[in-house]
C-alpha cells in the first residue's frame, strides 16, 4: 500500500529547484585591499582599515578576481558586461563592519549562461540567469545558550561569485549533478578550491512544488546550512517530501527561508519570506568602474582549458573508453592529464585507465595525497604496462612493482631486474615445480578429476605460492590441465 501512495504521489507532484552558489576565489588577497584570503588564520588576523570599513579609506578592485570571475562566466557561456561597476547592497549583516556589501546588482559580470548536466543517461540544459562577483561576509560563530555571538572577520571581502540559476532543476538528483558539475568546472578553471567544509562552495536552494504539469510555481522554500553535496540532495528529498505531505492533507506551503539539520535530517523554519528583499543598492562611487576591453576578454578565453564535459566526451571518443571510465579520469583534472600523457608515451589506453583507476587511486585516497604527490612518470606507466604485456613480469608482481615506483619514482625496468622478479615462463621449469605441487597435494587432484574445477583454481595458487608469484599464470593454468587431463575422466 505504501509503495502505492508513494507512486500516486510521484505523479502527483513535481519539483521546482533553483540555486544561488557562492564560490569563493583563490586569489591571493581579497576583493578591495591587501589582506590575504588563507583559510584557517587566527580570527580576526586578516584584516585592515579597508575591509573593516573605517571612514577615510578607498578600496581598490583586485584585477585577478575580475579575471577569474570572466573566466566562469565565459566557461559558463554567459555574455559578458563589458563596463564592471560595484553597488553597495544595504541591509543589516552583523558580519559585515561596513554595513552595506559591495557587489553587481545592476551589471552582473555575466547573464543568460548555461551548465548542461548528465543524469541517468539523459543530459539537461540548467540555465544560468546571471552571475555576479561581490565581497564575502564574515563569519559568526554562535556559543551555547546564551553566551554570546563571536565574529571573526577574516572572511570579510574575500572575492567571490555567486551564480544563480533559473527553476530548471526538477529532482534531487539532478541537483546533485548540477553542483558536482559546477564544483569540476570551477576546478577546471583553475578559480577556487571549491571545498564546501571550508565555505569556499556554498549552496542555497530555492524548491517548490506544484501539481505536475502546472505553470504556476509553488509558494518557495529557499533551505540553507548546505555545507556537502550529498546534504544538498538529502535536504532537498526531504523538503520535497515536506511540502507534498503539506498540500495533499490540504495545508499551505509557507513562503520561509528554513535551515538544514545534518544530524536529525530535517529542515526547519529561520525565518518568514515577505516578498521581494530589496537592499536599497546604490552605485558605489568609491570603485573605479572597470572596463573589459574585447581584446582582453578574447585573450581570457583562449586561455580556458578544455572544460571536463567536453573532455569526457573527447576520451571516449579517442581512446574508446566507457562512459564510466571517462567520468573517474576527469573528475580529477590531474588525473586525467597523467592518463593522457601516458597513452603518448606509449601505454595503451584500456589498461592504463584500469591501473589509474583501481591501484592508483587506491594508493593516494589511502594516504591522502594528491595525484601530483606520487613520482611516477608517464613514461614510467607505459614501461610497467608494456613489461606486463610482453609477459616479463605478471599482474600481481607489477602490483608490487607499482607499490615500489610510487614510494621511490624509481624506473620498473630497474626494480625488476634488482629485486628478481622477472616472470617465470620457462615450461621445463614450471613443470618441475608443477609436479612437486601435485605430489603434494593428491586430494585437489582427485578432485579436480571428479569434476570440482575449484580445485584447479587451488593448484594454481600453490604454484604461485611456491614461485613467491613469478610463474606465468596463463602457463601454469596450461601445465596443470595437460598434467591432470581431463575432469570427471577419472
Amino acid at each position: 500500500m505504501s509503495a502505492v501512495r508513494e507512486e500516486a504521489r510521484a505523479t502527483e507532484y513535481e519539483a521546482v529547484i533553483g540555486f544561488e552558489v557562492h564560490v569563493e576565489l583563490a586569489t591571493a588577497t581579497k576583493l578591495f585591499c591587501l589582506c590575504p584570503t588563507t583559510f584557517g588564520a587566527p580570527p580576526n588576523a586578516h584584516t585592515c582599515p579597508i575591509c573593516l570599513g573605517h571612514p577615510g579609506t578607498l578600496p581598490l578592485l583586485n584585477e585577478r578576481a575580475v579575471e577569474y570571475a570572466l573566466r566562469a562566466a565565459l566557461a559558463l557561456g554567459c555574455e559578458i558586461e563589458r563596463r564592471v561597476h560595484f553597488d553597495r547592497k544595504h541591509y543589516f549583516y552583523p558580519d559585515l563592519p561596513k554595513a552595506y556589501q559591495m557587489s553587481q546588482v545592476h551589471a552582473p559580470i555575466g547573464r543568460n549562461g548555461a551548465l548542461t548536466i548528465e543524469v541517468g543517461g539523459r543530459t539537461k540544459v540548467v540555465r544560468i540567469r546571471e552571475m555576479h562577483l561581490e565581497e564575502d561576509a564574515g563569519k559568526s560563530v554562535h556559543l551555547p545558550g546564551e553566551a554570546g555571538t563571536l565574529i571573526d572577520l577574516n572572511r570579510a571581502g574575500v572575492p567571490l561569485i555567486e551564480i544563480v540559476t533559473e527553476p530548471d532543476i526538477s529532482s534531487p538528483e539532478e541537483a546533485r549533478a548540477f553542483l558536482e558539475e559546477l564544483r569540476l568546472t570551477m576546478l577546471y578553471l583553475g578559480i577556487s578550491d571549491v571545498r564546501m567544509e571550508e565555505g569556499s562552495l556554498r549552496a542555497d536552494a530555492n524548491v517548490s512544488v506544484r501539481p505536475k504539469g502546472s505553470s504556476v510555481l509553488g509558494s518557495k522554500v529557499e533551505v540553507k546550512n548546505l555545507n556537502s553535496i550529498s546534504g544538498v540532495e538529502r535536504a532537498l528529498a526531504y523538503e520535497i517530501e515536506r511540502q507534498i505531505s503539506l498540500l495533499r492533507r490540504g495545508e499551505r506551503v509557507v513562503s520561509e527561508t528554513r535551515r538544514w539539520d545534518e544530524g536529525r535530517r530535517l529542515t526547519f523554519p529561520m525565518r518568514q519570506k515577505f516578498g521581494g528583499e530589496d537592499y536599497r543598492p546604490i552605485h558605489d562611487p568609491e570603485v573605479v568602474p572597470y572596463v573589459l576591453e574585447e581584446s582582453y576578454v578574447e585573450r581570457v578565453r583562449a586561455q580556458l582549458l578544455e572544460l571536463p564535459q567536453k573532455r569526457r566526451k573527447r576520451l571516449q571518443e579517442a581512446y574508446g573508453l566507457s562512459a564510466y571510465d571517462a567520468g573517474v579520469l576527469t573528475a580529477n583534472r590531474e588525473l586525467g592529464d597523467l592518463f593522457e600523457a601516458g597513452v603518448r608515451e606509449g601505454a595503451p589506453p584500456k589498461p592504463l585507465a584500469n591501473w589509474l583507476m583501481s591501484e592508483f587511486l587506491g594508493y593516494v585516497n589511502e594516504r591522502g595525497l594528491a595525484v601530483r604527490d606520487v613520482p611516477i612518470t608517464p613514461r614510467q606507466w607505459a614501461e610497467l604496462l608494456a613489461l606486463i604485456e610482453n609477459g616479463t613480469i605478471s599482474t600481481k608482481i607489477a602490483k608490487t612493482v607499482f607499490q615500489r615506483m610510487a614510494e621511490s619514482g624509481r624506473d620498473p625496468r630497474e626494480i625488476v631486474e634488482s629485486e628478481g622478479l622477472v616472470q617465470i615462463a620457462d615450461p621445463k621449469t614450471l613443470r618441475e615445480i608443477v609436479d612437486r605441487v601435485l605430489a603434494a597435494n593428491p586430494k585437489s587432484v582427485e578432485d579436480y578429476r571428479k569434476g570440482k574445477e575449484k580445485a584447479l583454481g587451488f593448484l594454481v595458487g600453490q604454484v604461485m605460492r611456491e614461485t613467491r608469484g613469478k610463474a606465468n599464470p596463463k602457463l601454469v593454468n596450461q601445465l596443470l590441465r595437460e598434467a591432470l587431463g581431463e575432469p570427471g575422466g577419472a
